[in-house]
């Protein structure tokens, strides 16, 4: 008479220590470029208060922005360290940036580097009203004779370098721009538009409420990246400048939107 042996029971996964959870944490973000709160109970096999309060950690500790439901990649970097320094990625966005402005229109020229990087690609003869809250910008464009250039007022703000406050807001919300080129910290499909300081995101709004058009200047880093200060939804961009060299996966969400996008 023939005996069956019953299978033995999966041994149950591993209990993973706080860090090496929020370790794992980290990776599928790096991995996927967002987490969900659901998916983590399933891999980690915690409940979802251990997620959350591993989200919330984490966040506070600035290495990623949590969202309802999940968590979000933050944007790396420091406006203040990489200013005055060329890349040959920014340069290249720039070229296609400036080529966007055209003859005898009033343009808000946002700050930060890469948007300093626009002023050294104009066109020499170009005659255009150029609005910026960056003293930076204006410097160097104080060298193209066709240029009619406003600094506005405001106070300058250490991190940016730009000029914020309610002064700065109120003058930008006087001019009606044909264009508006933004620099931006991070862009998410979903988020939106978003920028480190909260007082920078109140210029940029009144930026981009005051413009025809605008156009969001950045490199393929800061695609799917969140800061803490929402300026406003991608839906207010009609074109979006960025590098070749993102990938698919930065690029798809930013395909399915009603937005022009223009590669360097």
């Amino acid at each position: 008479m023939s005996t069956q042996t019953s299978a033995s029971p999966e041994a149950p996964a591993p209990v993973l220590l706080p860090e090496e959870r929020r370790r794992v944490i980290l990776e599928q973000l790096s991995q996927r470029g967002r987490v969900l709160a659901t998916d983590l109970c399933r891999m980690l096999q915690v409940s979802e208060d251990t997620i959350r309060r591993d989200l919330r950690d984490l966040d506070e500790a600035g290495l990623l922005k949590r969202v309802h439901g999940g968590a979000l990649p933050l944007t790396q970097g420091s406006v203040g360290r990489a200013f005055g320094v060329p890349q040959q990625e920014k340069q290249a966005v720039a070229r296609i940036a400036a080529g966007l402005i055209r003859s005898g229109q009033v343009v808000f020229l946002d700050g930060g580097t890469t948007l300093l990087e626009v002023t050294r690609s104009l066109p020499s003869d170009l005659r255009a009203t150029i609005v910026t809250p960056s003293p930076a910008v204006a410097v160097a464009l104080a060298e193209y004779g066709g240029l009619e250039v406003h600094l506005v007022g405001g106070r300058l703000h250490p991190g940016s370098l730009t000029v914020v406050g309610a002064e700065t807001v109120e003058a930008l919300r006087r001019v009606r721009a044909d264009l508006c080129l933004l620099g931006v910290c991070s862009l998410h499909a979903e988020v939106g538009i978003s920028t480190a300081y909260a007082e920078e995101a109140s210029t940029k709004r009144a930026m981009l409420e005051s413009a025809a058009e605008t156009v969001a200047v950045l490199t393929a880093d800061k695609l799917g990246t969140v800061s803490p200060f929402v300026v406003a939804p991608v839906s207010r961009l009609t074109t979006l400048v960025t590098e070749a060299s993102g990938t698919e996966a930065q690029l798809a969400p930013f395909h399915k939107l009603p937005l022009r996008i223009l590669s360097a």
